[in-house]
C-alpha cells in the first residue's frame, strides 16, 4: 500500500492519461481501462479515501463533473438539431420517463429490490454519458444528422436524471423528504428556476465583459472556469442537484450566443475535461468497495437486469420519442443501439451511496452502487465495442474517412479530384472563384463557393466523409490559414498545403513551420510552378504499378519532372505524397503523378 500521498495522485494522472492513449490506439473506449486503471489502484495501493477524505473527495467530484458538464453545453449548437429538435426534445422526455419506469420495473422484479431503491435505480440509470458518447461520435464518425442527435441527447438527458435521481433520493431515503407528486414538482421546478436565473445571468455577464474587453485575453479562460465553479456551488446550496441544469445552460447559451468567440474557451475546457476525466474514473471505481461475492451474488439476475435494460427499454424508449418524427428506419436503429452510462451515473451514485451509507440504508447503498457501476461498465463495454460495426452496416458512419476537402479549385484540382472520384474517395472543393466553381460543377465535383476558413465550412457543410484538407490556392496565407482551421478537426497529421514560394532573405512575411500543413508532394511543388506545368500541357496521369515495374521504375521512366502526388494500397487507401514521409519505400499498386507528354512511341508503358 502506498503512502505517498503526492507518489499515488501522480500515479493516478500517469494512470489515466496511458489509459486516454492506450484507448486511442485500440480504438475501444477509454473509459473501460480508465475502470480497469481504478480497480487496479485499489488492489495495489487501496482506497483513495486513505490519501484524499471523503468530505474532500465527494466535493472535488461534484465541481468537476459540473465542469465537465459545462463543456460538453459548449458542443451543443442549435442550428445542429435544426430539423431535428422534437425528436431530441422527446428522447430527453418522453424517452427518459420510458427508461425511467422500465428500468424501475425491472429493478424491482428482476434484481429484487426494494419499491424505493428500485425507483431510485430506474431514475439513476436514465442518464447516458456525454464522457462516453462524445468519444464514441468522434471515434465512429456518424453522418451529421444523426451523430447531433445523439450528442444533444447524451449531455442534456446527464443533468435531467441527476436532478431526477436526486428527487427521488430527497423524496424517499431523507428524513425531510416528501415523496408527493406535488412535492417532486416542486422541487422540480425550484431546480428549474434556480438553474435558468443563474445560468442565464451568469452567461449574459461572461458575454458582456468579453464584449466589453474587461479581462485581458490570457485571464478569459481561468475567469470563466471560476465562474462556472462559484455558480454551480451557488446553484447547489440553492438547491439540491440545481448545479448541473446551471452550467448545462450556462454552455450551450455561450454556444449559441454571436456576440464574442468561444473558441478559445473550448479548448481550454476540452483539455481540461480530459484530465478530470481521466483522474474521476480511475478515483471513482478505486474508492468503490465492491467485494467478489457481492458481485457474484446477484448472479443471473444481474445478466437479466443488463439484458432487458439494452435489448428491450432502450429500443421502447427510441420507438416511443421517434413516432412520427424524420428520422429514417436506419437512424432510429441506431439510436435504439446507443445509451451507455458514464461519469455522471458514476458519480452521482457515489454520492448518493455516500450519504446512504451514513444513515439507515448501508445495505441498499451498497446495491444501489454495485448495480449502477456494473451498468456503466457493460453498456460501455457492449455499446462502444458494437456502435461502429452497427453504424457501419446500418451505412451511417465513416470510421475511418478518405475524403479529401480541397481548399481552391483550379483546373489542376479538379483534374486530381476527378481521378480520385473515379477510385471512390470522396471529395469536395472550396473557392472564391466563379469561373473555377462553375469548371467544378460542370466536371461533376462538389463544390461550395465560400472562403475555406468560414463558419458555414466548419459549421454547416456535411464532412462525414471527408477526413484530410489539401489546401491548393495560389495564397500561401490563405492555405496557412485553412491548415490551422482544419487541424482540430482532421488532426495535424492530416492537414496538408503547397509549399510556399521561398521569400527573399529581407522579408519576414511566411508563417512559421508549427502553423503550416504538411507539405504536398515535394518541397519545389509550389502553386506557381504546378500551375505552369499543368498550362504547358503536364497531366494528371494514374499508372498501376506492379513487382517489375515499381515506384522507382515509374519515375526513371517519366525523369525527374514527374511529381507523384498520391499512392493507393490494395485496400484503397489513399496516400498522400509529403515531403516528411517514408512512402516512397513502400510496395503500392497504384500511383497518381503530374507528368509532362510522353513520345507518341513509349507513351503508352504500363498507363492505366
Amino acid at each position: 500500500m502506498l503512502d505517498q500521498p503526492a507518489i499515488y495522485l501522480a500515479a493516478i494522472l500517469a494512470l489515466g492519461i496511458f489509459a486516454q492513449w492506450l484507448a486511442w490506439r485500440l480504438h475501444v473506449p477509454s473509459i473501460v481501462l480508465l475502470l480497469i486503471g481504478g480497480f487496479l489502484c485499489r488492489f495495489v495501493a487501496g482506497s483513495p479515501d486513505q490519501i484524499i477524505p471523503s468530505n474532500l473527495l465527494f466535493p472535488l467530484v461534484s465541481l468537476s463533473v459540473g465542469i465537465i458538464l459545462f463543456e460538453g453545453g459548449l458542443t451543443l449548437r442549435f442550428r445542429d438539431i435544426r430539423d431535428t429538435h422534437g425528436v431530441a426534445l422527446r428522447l430527453v422526455t418522453i424517452g427518459l420517463l420510458v427508461s425511467w419506469a422500465m428500468g424501475a420495473f425491472a429493478a424491482e422484479y428482476v434484481l429484487g429490490l426494494s419499491v424505493k431503491m428500485a425507483i431510485l435505480v430506474g431514475a439513476m440509470l436514465t442518464v447516458s454519458g456525454p464522457t462516453v458518447i462524445v468519444p464514441l461520435v468522434r471515434q465512429v464518425r456518424l453522418k451529421r444528422r444523426i451523430g447531433s442527435i445523439v450528442k444533444w441527447e447524451g449531455i442534456v438527458n446527464d443533468p435531467i436524471g441527476a436532478v431526477l435521481a436526486a428527487l427521488v433520493f430527497n423524496g424517499f431515503f431523507q428524513q425531510t423528504g416528501v415523496a408527493t407528486p406535488e412535492g417532486w414538482l416542486r422541487e422540480l421546478g425550484m431546480t428549474a428556476l434556480v438553474g435558468g436565473v443563474l445560468g442565464g445571468a451568469s452567461a449574459w455577464i461572461i458575454i458582456l465583459i468579453l464584449r466589453r474587453y474587461l479581462i485581458p485575453d490570457y485571464l478569459q479562460s481561468p475567469a470563466i472556469l471560476a465562474t462556472v465553479v462559484v455558480v454551480f456551488a451557488l446553484s447547489n446550496y440553492l438547491q439540491p442537484e440545481a448545479g448541473l441544469v446551471t452550467v448545462t445552460l450556462l454552455g450551450i447559451v455561450l454556444a449559441n450566443q454571436r456576440s464574442v468567440t468561444m473558441k478559445h474557451v473550448i479548448q481550454f475546457k476540452e483539455n481540461l475535461s480530459v484530465l478530470l476525466i481521466s483522474t474521476l474514473f480511475i478515483v471513482l471505481a478505486a474508492s468503490i468497495d465492491i467485494s467478489f461475492r457481492q458481485f457474484t451474488a446477484m448472479g443471473w439476475p444481474m445478466v437479466a437486469f443488463l439484458t432487458w435494460m439494452i435489448v428491450v427499454v432502450r429500443p421502447l424508449a427510441v420507438l416511443a420519442a421517434t413516432l412520427g418524427s424524420v428520422l429514417n428506419w436506419r437512424e432510429r436503429m441506431l439510436l435504439a443501439w446507443v445509451h451507455p452510462r458514464g461519469i455522471v451515473a458514476a458519480a452521482v451514485a457515489s454520492l448518493l451511496a455516500f450519504e446512504l451509507a451514513e444513515s439507515t440504508f448501508a445495505k441498499e447503498a451498497e446495491e444501489f452502487v454495485l448495480v449502477t457501476f456494473v451498468t456503466v461498465v457493460v453498456t460501455v463495454l457492449v455499446y462502444g465495442l458494437t456502435l461502429p460495426a452497427v453504424a457501419r452496416c446500418l451505412m451511417l458512419s465513416s470510421p475511418n474517412p478518405q475524403g479529401i476537402l480541397f481548399a481552391g479549385a483550379s483546373p489542376l484540382v479538379l483534374e486530381i479530384a476527378k481521378l480520385l472520384q473515379e477510385e471512390g474517395v470522396s471529395v469536395v472543393a472550396v473557392d472564391t472563384n466563379h469561373a473555377n466553381t462553375a469548371a467544378a460543377r460542370m466536371a461533376g465535383i462538389p463544390v461550395q463557393f465560400a472562403s475555406i476558413g468560414s463558419e458555414f465550412i466548419r459549421e454547416e457543410m456535411d464532412l462525414s466523409e471527408i477526413g484530410r484538407l489539401l489546401a491548393m490556392t495560389p495564397n500561401d496565407e490563405v492555405n496557412t490559414l485553412a491548415a490551422r482551421e482544419f487541424a482540430e478537426q482532421f488532426g495535424q497529421a492530416e492537414v496538408y498545403q503547397l509549399a510556399a514560394a521561398e521569400p527573399d532573405h529581407q522579408r519576414r512575411d511566411r508563417a512559421p513551420a508549427y502553423h503550416r500543413g504538411r507539405t504536398l508532394f515535394r518541397r519545389d511543388a509550389t502553386y506557381q510552378m504546378l500551375a505552369e506545368r499543368h498550362a504547358a500541357g503536364a497531366v494528371v496521369k494514374k499508372t498501376q504499378l506492379s513487382g517489375n515495374f515499381t515506384l522507382k521504375s515509374f519515375l526513371e521512366h517519366h525523369g525527374p519532372n514527374a511529381v507523384v502526388l498520391f499512392l493507393l494500397d490494395s485496400a484503397g487507401k489513399v496516400v498522400v505524397k509529403t515531403t516528411d514521409d517514408v512512402a516512397t519505400t513502400k510496395a503500392y499498386p497504384k500511383v497518381i503523378a503530374l507528368v509532362d507528354p510522353l513520345p507518341l512511341e513509349t507513351s503508352g508503358v504500363a498507363a492505366s
